[in-house]
């Protein structure tokens, strides 16, 4: 299964494209969900465009199989995640992949409806941190008021949306972040996981709040760093649901269902890329591709409710997502 840390050894980068510049534009997009023979299948770009392709291509070609002569599936690369709630919201995208925020925004603003959760690293949750040097001073949350705190990219659940509600908890103002650290008892910036991970280790700021996955070495935390909080550990002990799949509300229950029941009963095979091996076996000649989760089941908003409350207590709404 591929780690986030194995696609930033991807090559061949391309750029992110418009859903407007896609093959299929909009003015192609039928104007019935699926009803048209296709299913549009979009995918958040949270990795370059043509590995995601490699990574989905089983994806396509296992729903071609279980549809049958009903629909086509393609795949669309978004712009970014507001072009996934826009494409779903107007029906012009029906099955789409995106972060547990998105999708909470995506709900509240009724563009999306939840269908899947996704399962990675034997585990349907995961959870937030916010780190320090293991040289620092800083013990607590509390002691972060003043300081530079390096976030993942602003529409990251585990790298911002928690990050934020843990400060706020303990008391910390948050001003207009994510959007900006106006107003905020801390100077903030945004950019990657591995990015504001790595800001942290060469002494460009004082705390990271980051995904946990990219604070691990193999025996926990790398050597160097440790936590001050970690939402799974010192706030909930459900963690933050695995990022879902979600659907169009254009969409018909019928048509729905048998997205969902063709996915969640998928064999191995559909999670291992392009390729068709697993990432362990893969030889150093060719790219890792397998998909970064390794199952999915069917999920409804009672799963996600706990973002979207965490969403409403910092009073974002899908605004953030045009201005990510």
């Amino acid at each position: 299964m591929a780690s986030r840390r194995d696609f930033l050894k991807a090559t061949g980068t391309a750029g992110a494209l418009g859903l407007t510049s896609m093959a299929g534009c909009i003015g192609s997009f039928g104007s019935q969900p699926y009803n048209d023979g296709t299913v549009q299948f979009m995918m958040s770009p949270t990795e370059p465009q043509n590995y995601m392709m490699k990574q989905y291509g089983p994806v396509k070609e296992h729903l071609n199989s279980e549809l049958g002569d009903k629909a086509d599936v393609e795949l669309q690369y978004a712009s970014n995640y507001s072009a996934v709630l826009q494409g779903l919201g107007s029906g012009s995208a029906d099955i789409a992949e995106t972060g547990p925020f998105a999708a909470a925004l995506g709900v509240k603003a009724d563009k999306a409806n939840i269908a899947l959760q996704r399962k990675a690293y034997g585990s349907w949750k995961y959870t937030s941190v916010i780190v320090v040097r293991e040289d620092s001073d800083i013990e607590s949350v509390s002691d972060l008021k003043g300081k530079t705190i390096a976030f993942a990219d602003m529409t990251s659940a585990s790298g911002s949306l928690y990050p934020l509600w843990m400060l706020k908890e303990e008391g910390l103002k948050v001003g207009e972040a994510p959007s900006s650290d106006n107003g905020a008892d801390f100077t903030g910036t945004w950019s990657g996981h591995a990015e504001a991970f790595k800001t942290l280790q060469d002494g460009q700021a004082d705390a990271a709040a980051v995904g946990k996955f990219i604070t691990q070495g193999d025996d926990g935390y790398v050597d160097g760093v440790r936590p001050i909080a970690d939402y799974m550990k010192d706030y909930n002990e459900n963690g933050i649901p695995r990022a879902p799949m979600v659907t169009s509300p254009e969409l018909s229950e019928e048509n729905k269902n048998a997205l969902v029941n063709a996915l969640k009963d998928a064999p191995d095979s559909m999670y291992l890329g392009a390729n068709g091996m697993p990432n362990s076996e893969t030889p150093e000649d060719k790219t890792e591709d397998d998909l970064w989760f390794s199952g999915v089941r069917p999920a409804s908003l009672e799963t996600y409710q706990p973002v979207i409350d965490v969403a409403n207590s910092l009073g974002l709404s899908t605004d953030l997502l045009d201005s990510a």
